[in-house]
Protein backbone atom coordinates (compact mmCIF):
# COMPACT_ATOMS: atom_id res chain seq x y z
CA UNK A 1 0.00 0.00 0.00
CA UNK A 2 3.10 2.23 0.99
CA UNK A 3 4.31 1.67 -2.37
CA UNK A 4 1.45 2.14 -4.38
CA UNK A 5 0.83 5.52 -2.51
CA UNK A 6 4.42 6.54 -3.07
CA UNK A 7 3.83 5.79 -6.71
CA UNK A 8 1.10 7.92 -7.14
CA UNK A 9 2.86 10.78 -5.37
CA UNK A 10 5.89 10.65 -8.00
CA UNK A 11 2.97 10.43 -11.25
CA UNK A 12 1.27 13.34 -9.42
CA UNK A 13 4.60 15.10 -9.28
CA UNK A 14 5.47 14.47 -12.60
CA UNK A 15 2.42 15.70 -13.95
CA UNK A 16 2.75 19.02 -12.23
CA UNK A 17 6.49 18.87 -13.62
CA UNK A 18 5.26 18.81 -17.11
CA UNK A 19 2.29 21.35 -16.84
CA UNK A 20 4.70 23.74 -15.16
CA UNK A 21 7.27 23.01 -18.29
CA UNK A 22 4.18 22.85 -20.75
CA UNK A 23 3.32 26.29 -19.59
CA UNK A 24 7.22 27.82 -20.21
CA UNK A 25 8.21 26.21 -23.60
CA UNK A 26 5.21 26.66 -25.06
CA UNK A 27 4.80 22.84 -25.87
CA UNK A 28 1.85 20.29 -25.28
CA UNK A 29 2.05 17.97 -21.95
CA UNK A 30 2.13 15.47 -25.13
CA UNK A 31 5.28 16.62 -26.66
CA UNK A 32 7.46 17.06 -23.57
CA UNK A 33 6.25 13.36 -22.09
CA UNK A 34 7.56 12.07 -26.03
CA UNK A 35 10.70 13.90 -24.75
CA UNK A 36 10.98 12.22 -21.65
CA UNK A 37 10.23 8.70 -22.59
CA UNK A 38 9.25 5.85 -20.24
CA UNK A 39 11.98 7.12 -17.59
CA UNK A 40 10.60 8.63 -14.33
CA UNK A 41 11.64 12.42 -14.06
CA UNK A 42 10.86 12.52 -10.08
CA UNK A 43 12.89 9.62 -9.69
CA UNK A 44 15.85 10.95 -11.81
CA UNK A 45 16.18 14.06 -10.19
CA UNK A 46 17.67 12.37 -7.19
CA UNK A 47 19.39 10.14 -8.71
CA UNK A 48 21.08 12.74 -11.11
CA UNK A 49 22.72 14.05 -7.68
CA UNK A 50 26.21 13.78 -9.09
CA UNK A 51 25.56 14.83 -13.10
CA UNK A 52 24.05 18.28 -11.71
CA UNK A 53 27.66 18.75 -10.03
CA UNK A 54 28.84 19.00 -13.39
CA UNK A 55 25.88 19.81 -15.54
CA UNK A 56 23.67 22.13 -13.09
CA UNK A 57 19.98 21.12 -11.57
CA UNK A 58 18.30 22.99 -14.21
CA UNK A 59 20.36 20.92 -16.39
CA UNK A 60 22.58 24.16 -16.70
CA UNK A 61 26.31 23.96 -16.64
CA UNK A 62 28.42 26.92 -15.97
CA UNK A 63 31.56 25.34 -17.27
CA UNK A 64 31.04 26.32 -20.72
CA UNK A 65 32.76 23.38 -21.87
CA UNK A 66 30.24 20.73 -20.49
CA UNK A 67 26.88 20.51 -22.19
CA UNK A 68 23.40 21.96 -21.17
CA UNK A 69 21.03 18.99 -20.71
CA UNK A 70 17.97 21.42 -20.08
CA UNK A 71 15.02 19.57 -22.10
CA UNK A 72 17.16 17.83 -24.47
CA UNK A 73 16.17 14.90 -25.42
CA UNK A 74 15.94 11.37 -23.41
CA UNK A 75 16.80 9.39 -25.70
CA UNK A 76 19.44 11.37 -27.17
CA UNK A 77 20.99 11.56 -23.95
CA UNK A 78 20.76 7.57 -23.62
CA UNK A 79 22.15 6.92 -26.19
CA UNK A 80 24.85 9.02 -25.95
CA UNK A 81 25.68 7.99 -22.29
CA UNK A 82 25.53 4.14 -24.33
CA UNK A 83 27.96 5.09 -26.44
CA UNK A 84 30.52 6.21 -24.03
CA UNK A 85 29.87 3.17 -21.88
CA UNK A 86 31.34 1.32 -24.70
CA UNK A 87 33.40 4.03 -26.02
CA UNK A 88 32.11 4.90 -28.99
CA UNK A 89 32.54 8.27 -28.06
CA UNK A 90 36.19 9.10 -25.68
CA UNK A 91 35.69 11.55 -22.92
CA UNK A 92 38.20 10.82 -19.59
CA UNK A 93 35.50 11.41 -17.32
CA UNK A 94 32.49 10.30 -18.61
CA UNK A 95 33.90 7.19 -20.00
CA UNK A 96 34.46 6.40 -16.18
CA UNK A 97 31.11 7.85 -14.89
CA UNK A 98 29.07 6.44 -17.50
CA UNK A 99 29.53 2.55 -16.68
CA UNK A 100 27.98 3.38 -12.92
CA UNK A 101 24.77 3.54 -14.14
CA UNK A 102 22.29 1.08 -15.09
CA UNK A 103 19.52 0.97 -17.80
CA UNK A 104 16.73 1.82 -15.38
CA UNK A 105 18.30 4.62 -13.68
CA UNK A 106 20.04 5.94 -16.94
CA UNK A 107 16.61 6.11 -18.22
CA UNK A 108 15.15 8.09 -15.50
CA UNK A 109 17.87 10.44 -15.32
CA UNK A 110 17.41 11.20 -19.16
CA UNK A 111 13.72 11.90 -18.26
CA UNK A 112 14.75 14.49 -15.58
CA UNK A 113 16.85 16.10 -17.60
CA UNK A 114 14.19 16.41 -20.67
CA UNK A 115 11.33 17.20 -18.46
CA UNK A 116 13.35 20.74 -17.72
CA UNK A 117 12.82 24.18 -19.61
CA UNK A 118 14.62 23.86 -23.23
CA UNK A 119 18.52 25.71 -22.89
CA UNK A 120 17.75 28.97 -24.80
CA UNK A 121 19.83 31.25 -25.72
CA UNK A 122 20.42 34.95 -25.49
CA UNK A 123 19.74 36.00 -29.12
CA UNK A 124 22.69 37.04 -30.53
CA UNK A 125 24.65 35.67 -33.37
CA UNK A 126 23.23 37.66 -36.52
CA UNK A 127 25.92 36.58 -39.20
CA UNK A 128 24.42 35.70 -42.50
CA UNK A 129 26.70 33.34 -43.77
CA UNK A 130 26.55 31.00 -40.31
CA UNK A 131 22.28 31.70 -40.62
CA UNK A 132 22.32 30.40 -43.97
CA UNK A 133 24.59 27.49 -43.29
CA UNK A 134 22.45 26.72 -40.70
CA UNK A 135 19.29 26.99 -42.47
CA UNK A 136 20.33 26.26 -46.34
CA UNK A 137 23.31 24.30 -46.06
CA UNK A 138 25.97 23.94 -49.10
CA UNK A 139 25.16 20.55 -50.85
CA UNK A 140 28.19 21.20 -53.16
CA UNK A 141 30.61 21.13 -50.19
CA UNK A 142 28.31 18.00 -48.38
CA UNK A 143 27.00 20.60 -45.74
CA UNK A 144 23.46 19.72 -45.13
CA UNK A 145 21.49 22.76 -43.19
CA UNK A 146 21.29 22.42 -39.40
CA UNK A 147 17.72 22.81 -39.59
CA UNK A 148 17.03 19.77 -41.78
CA UNK A 149 18.17 17.56 -38.11
CA UNK A 150 18.32 19.60 -35.35
CA UNK A 151 14.73 21.76 -36.31
CA UNK A 152 13.67 25.25 -36.31
CA UNK A 153 16.11 27.61 -33.91
CA UNK A 154 18.16 24.15 -33.25
CA UNK A 155 15.00 23.05 -30.49
CA UNK A 156 14.91 19.50 -32.42
CA UNK A 157 12.12 18.33 -34.80
CA UNK A 158 10.24 15.14 -33.34
CA UNK A 159 11.08 12.83 -30.27
CA UNK A 160 10.86 10.14 -32.53
CA UNK A 161 14.43 11.49 -34.79
CA UNK A 162 15.97 12.22 -31.43
CA UNK A 163 19.26 10.88 -32.15
CA UNK A 164 19.62 14.62 -33.39
CA UNK A 165 20.19 16.83 -30.50
CA UNK A 166 18.66 20.17 -29.35
CA UNK A 167 21.80 22.23 -29.86
CA UNK A 168 20.17 25.77 -30.00
CA UNK A 169 21.27 27.60 -27.00
CA UNK A 170 23.64 25.00 -25.95
CA UNK A 171 27.01 26.85 -25.03
CA UNK A 172 29.27 27.87 -27.96
CA UNK A 173 32.40 26.70 -26.62
CA UNK A 174 31.09 23.82 -26.21
CA UNK A 175 29.75 23.54 -29.86
CA UNK A 176 32.81 24.51 -30.85
CA UNK A 177 34.78 22.19 -29.38
CA UNK A 178 32.81 19.28 -30.89
CA UNK A 179 32.55 20.40 -34.42
CA UNK A 180 36.40 20.35 -34.33
CA UNK A 181 36.21 17.45 -32.85
CA UNK A 182 34.33 15.73 -35.86
CA UNK A 183 36.31 17.47 -38.58
CA UNK A 184 39.47 16.09 -37.11
CA UNK A 185 37.80 12.41 -36.31
CA UNK A 186 38.35 12.68 -32.91
CA UNK A 187 34.43 11.38 -32.52
CA UNK A 188 32.40 9.50 -34.79
CA UNK A 189 29.26 8.85 -33.11
CA UNK A 190 26.76 10.64 -35.07
CA UNK A 191 23.95 8.57 -37.13
CA UNK A 192 25.94 7.36 -40.75
CA UNK A 193 29.00 9.67 -40.06
CA UNK A 194 27.06 12.42 -41.34
CA UNK A 195 28.42 15.21 -38.78
CA UNK A 196 32.02 13.71 -40.01
CA UNK A 197 31.42 14.64 -43.23
CA UNK A 198 29.57 18.12 -42.64
CA UNK A 199 32.20 19.13 -40.66
CA UNK A 200 34.97 18.42 -42.68
CA UNK A 201 34.01 20.99 -44.63
CA UNK A 202 33.72 23.42 -42.61
CA UNK A 203 36.32 26.28 -42.25
CA UNK A 204 37.20 27.80 -38.48
CA UNK A 205 35.81 31.13 -39.32
CA UNK A 206 32.47 28.91 -40.43
CA UNK A 207 32.57 27.00 -37.38
CA UNK A 208 33.37 30.03 -35.50
CA UNK A 209 30.33 32.29 -37.13
CA UNK A 210 27.89 28.62 -37.02
CA UNK A 211 28.87 28.55 -33.14
CA UNK A 212 28.30 31.89 -31.99
CA UNK A 213 24.62 31.82 -33.96
CA UNK A 214 23.66 28.34 -32.71
CA UNK A 215 24.16 29.22 -28.92
CA UNK A 216 22.21 32.17 -29.46
CA UNK A 217 19.22 30.60 -30.63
Amino acid sequence: MICIQIRIANCLAAITLLAATSADAGESADVIKQRIGSGDPVAGKSKSTLCQSCHGEDGLSVEDLIPYLAGQYSAYIIKELRNFQTGARKHPIMNTMAKTVNDADLADIAAYFASLDKMQGGGWGKNTVAKNLFLKGDMSRNIQPCVSCHGINGKGKAPDIATFPVIGGQHKAYLRAQLINWRDGQRTNSPGGVMNIIAKSLTDPEIEALTDYISGL
